[in-house]
């Protein structure tokens, strides 16, 4: 077996000829690729951009000039947040544990990242909030937003949500608009022509590019940093825009199907391939499809930490689900990732839908096909109170995670301004 294995390694050869595709002047896709990269500057200047978009004083002013209304919930929070409103880390285990949280020793090193998609809306960032001074509970360390780009720019509440998990101190992932729903393939329509996407999730042709052009919109004049990947065209395309010094950070969205740890090894073999000298990558979640079982992350677990990718790279695992368009229900997999997380680093409990057994008595059953409608049509038809429920039930089943972790010696993520 030692020497069928040795025939698994790459020659210099091979690797030197990679190099030098990359670096011929006459390959048409490298070179529109950095035609579109252009478009901003340089790498320095488009990093430059970034940080003063993403300034807080800087994001008040696009709120203020589309939305004046956000501003007096923004400051509300800042003021929660220096008063110390929120229940602390320590305050919290007791309520859980009683006494016994003053001598149990959490895993705070195995610390799961508490995560709820999607925050679609602005308004509803305010009532979780007041509800988790209230009940004393928890908000989120992570949070995923898939709602229509160009729509949340335009009423203010894209540079409000940015400016609001900068204040509370929480992780965020937009889903770019050029991700497949927005007629790339002139082929396909719904229920009809569903089985047309099961080859990718449509981003065919010039879209790639599209992609990437969004993306340095949003980075330099919003701030946004984290983005949701779906093809394997624009996953390689964030590995070569941090490689040339660019410094976006994506994750790997569920939609991309990774179901076992070959695809795993495969994406984070490029990621080690395209890394920086630092060792760092732009790859800093993996969100696995609903298939996968605690296996598949203690296998993948053992080479991400062998790249050294361990503190790089999260594993994101779905733990509940929309009732509606996505999985079989009852999907509740809490209890697998109790099992998991007291020995696989750097996991992200991700919450998409409430708990079934809450879910399934809304007048409004979640739906991932939510996140696709426009803001107009949730409030015509309505539905925009039943949708904020929706979330709301999100953030109490996350806040059941938490709980589960923390009966079992197990620590979490939180917002970490707002939970010290």
């Amino acid at each position: 077996m030692s020497d069928l294995r040795a025939l698994l390694q790459i020659p210099a050869s091979r690797l030197e000829a990679i190099n030098s595709l990359m670096l011929d002047g006459n390959i048409t896709v490298t070179n529109e690729m950095l035609a579109v990269i252009a478009k901003y500057g340089t790498p320095e200047e488009i990093n430059r951009k970034h940080r003063e978009s993403r300034k807080m004083e800087n994001l008040f002013k696009q709120v203020e000039m589309k939305a004046p209304g956000h501003i007096k919930d923004l400051k509300w929070l800042i003021e929660q947040r220096d008063n110390g409103a929120f229940v602390p880390v320590a305050n919290y285990r007791e309520k859980v544990l009683g006494a016994a949280a003053r001598t149990t020793q959490f895993k705070d090193e195995l610390a799961v990242t508490l995560e709820v998609s999607a925050l679609q809306y602005f308004p509803w960032v305010r009532v979780m909030a007041e509800q988790a001074i209230a009940n004393k509970t928890l908000i989120p360390g992570r949070f995923i937003a898939v709602r229509k780009m160009k729509e949340s720019e335009a009423d203010g509440d894209l540079p409000a949500i940015v400016a609001a998990l900068d204040i509370m101190g929480s992780s965020f992932v937009e889903t770019l608009d050029t991700k497949g729903t927005d007629g790339s393939n002139i082929h396909l329509g719904g229920p009809a022509t569903i089985t047309g996407y099961f080859g990718g999730i449509g981003q065919p042709n010039d879209h790639a590019l599209m992609w990437l052009d969004e993306f340095l919109y949003y980075y330099t004049n919003y701030g946004v940093q984290h983005v949701l990947n779906f093809n394997a065209g624009t996953i390689l395309l964030g590995f070569m825009l941090y490689k040339l010094g660019v410094d976006i950070q994506f994750k790997i969205s569920v939609f991309f199907g990774s179901d076992n740890p070959y695809h795993a090894l495969w994406i984070m073999t490029m990621a080690k391939l395209y890394s920086r000298d630092d060792g760092s990558s732009p790859l800093i979640g993996f969100n696995w499809s609903n298939s996968i079982n605690n296996r598949t992350m203690e296998l993948s677990a053992e080479f991400r930490k062998s790249l050294g990718f361990e503190k790089v790279v999260r594993f994101e695992h779905h733990i509940t689900e929309p009732q509606k368009s996505i999985v079989l229900q009852p999907y509740d997999r809490r209890d697998e990732l109790v099992q998991v997380a007291g020995h696989v680093a750097n996991i992200a409990a991700k919450h998409e839908g409430g708990d079934p057994e809450v879910d399934v008595t809304r007048e409004h059953l979640s739906d991932i096909l939510d996140y696709f409608r426009d803001k107009q049509e949730v409030i015509d038809s309505g539905d925009w109170d039943n949708l904020q429920t929706n979330f709301l039930d999100k953030v109490a089943a996350c806040n059941h995670s938490a709980q589960a972790l923390t009966e079992n010696g197990l620590s979490f993520i939180a917002a970490k301004n707002l939970h010290k």
